[in-house]
């Protein structure tokens, strides 16, 4: 069947000459000829019931077509035609072997980030996956939504133009099923039931549908990082805004996390030409001793990370040889020079937050002497960018490469800081009901943790499983799950 456009097609018939894909037998060139409209339609209409009905109807037409042309002593079509007979076995084999041949349902799942979400459809004809499509959805106009709504709303966008043909399963709770069956029942005419498979061959289905969700979301955000990174618009756009002597080529962002305060962690994030440079992540633990009742607030977080981290810059710069201050850095570590973490400075520091987050961070700068480092803010509600000393802040246009670039360096410093958070907690967790134990030091608490993953898993074992781990012996393994159970008792 052919593929070109129309304005290729009619080229072609002016020319009187058929494209690559006719020369190599990929098309049946109906551009010159070589088939005729009719032809076409009949090749056209198999591959319809080849996706959308029982291919059994077209196996058995190609079957006697084959043994015609053999009859007729006609080889070469008798070839042809049992090569497409392959081709359809193969492509059905590839789902049958799984999947009953009575199944014919339409899977949907979703899988989301921040500021976008990926929604896959795949279409069961058959006990055959006839079709695969995925759709970003962009959530930066309604960040409040979950992915329930999310998903609920392209059903309802997708059945206004497509047919269901059977049933729907999806991969997570929607909002509003019952309206939304409601609604499908009365368009088709038939009784619809959305159904959220817990386990078996319709679950398998979904989790397959979320998996082509989720690449479809990284290709999609991985592209268009890339295409803001090659083109350096995002980074202009930041400096053009913010009115920045020079373009942010290195960006740093600090986020702060913790849990009502304690175990209280803060991230450092570095993003160099538009792309995360992981090597120079960095990672702090706020020091609360000095504060009322052990804790602090995020401004005085942020004061508190900014401040060290700018000291050390201060200090590895004071360090470095002159040719080093002269930024020949590389030429320093190539004579030698023990390779400095923290004496790059960045052209802009985001923090994550508002106005009294900006104030603290530029108060932490000021007493320091810098002076020539761009500072902003990120707040999460709106988006708006604060500016240190601006009573307003800066508003990019939803749809911008700048503010795209600022969420996603944003939400990386928050990965990173929660996923060290949790960490942290889990370990003062696991102290907090293993101190008494005698003979269980720091080492064989990581033991613990590195084995069961998780404080909650940990809580959940028995002495059989905890005496399996490396270091831990039944006696040890007794003593735990006493204390497991009494902390469980005082919880």
């Amino acid at each position: 069947i052919r593929s070109c456009t129309d304005s290729n097609f009619d080229s072609a018939r002016r020319t009187k000459r058929n494209c690559l894909l006719g020369d190599i037998g990929k098309c049946s060139a109906p551009c010159v000829d070589r088939i005729s409209i009719s032809e076409h339609k009949k090749i056209a209409d198999d591959l319809v019931n080849f996706l959308t009905k029982d291919p059994a109807k077209l196996t058995d037409r190609i079957k006697t077509e084959m043994d015609n042309a053999a009859a007729r002593q006609e080889f070469e079509l008798a070839a042809k035609l049992r090569d497409q007979l392959h081709a359809i076995d193969t492509a059905f084999e590839s789902t049958v072997g799984s999947l009953p041949s009575d199944f014919q349902l339409d899977v949907m799942a979703i899988h989301e980030d921040i500021t976008h979400a990926a929604i896959n459809v795949m279409n069961v004809r058959f006990g055959r996956i006839t079709g695969s499509r995925s759709w970003i959805v962009d959530r930066t106009d309604s960040l409040n939504d979950d992915a329930g709504s999310a998903l609920s709303a392209m059903i309802g966008k997708y059945y206004l133009e497509h047919e269901l043909i059977a049933e729907l399963i999806v991969n997570q709770d929607i909002a509003e099923p019952l309206e939304l069956e409601s609604f499908l029942t009365e368009k088709f005419g038939k009784s619809v039931k959305i159904e959220v498979p817990k386990r078996g061959a319709k679950f398998e289905l979904a989790q397959m549908a979320n998996r082509n969700a989720h690449q479809a979301l990284i290709q999609f955000l991985s592209k268009r990082a890339n295409d803001a990174a090659v083109s350096g618009g995002a980074l202009a756009e930041i400096a053009q805004e913010l009115n920045l002597a020079e373009l942010p080529l290195r960006i740093e962002c600090f986020d702060i996390s913790n849990t009502q305060g304690t175990n209280m962690v803060a991230s450092m994030v570095v993003f160099e030409d538009g792309q995360a440079k992981k090597s120079d992540y960095r990672r702090f633990i706020i020091d609360q001793r000095n504060s009322a009742n052990g804790r602090i607030d995020d401004t005085k977080a942020i004061y508190q990370v900014i401040t060290r981290r700018f000291k050390r810059y201060l200090t590895e710069l004071d360090q470095l040889s002159d040719s080093a201050k002269a930024n020949e850095l590389k030429e320093f570590n190539e004579l030698g020079g023990a390779k400095p973490k923290f004496a790059y400075p960045p052209q802009l520091i985001i923090v994550d937050g508002g106005k009294g987050q900006v104030s603290a961070a530029a108060a932490a700068l000021s007493e320091l002497g810098i002076s020539d480092i761009a500072l902003c803010g990120l707040a999460k509600r709106l988006e708006e960018v604060w500016l240190p000393n601006n009573p307003v802040p800066v508003m990019f246009a939803r749809n911008s490469e700048a503010l795209y670039l600022f969420q996603r360096i944003r939400d990386e410093a928050h990965r990173f800081a929660i996923t060290f958070h949790r960490s942290k907690r889990a370990k003062a967790m696991l102290e907090s009901f293993l101190d008494e134990i005698s003979g269980l030091g720091e080492n064989r608490k990581a033991a613990l943790l590195k084995h069961f993953g998780s404080v909650a898993a940990l809580r959940k074992s028995n002495t059989d499983e905890i005496a399996k781990v490396p270091g831990i012996g039944l006696k040890l393994a007794n003593q735990i799950s006493e204390a497991i159970n009494l902390d469980n008792l005082d919880a």
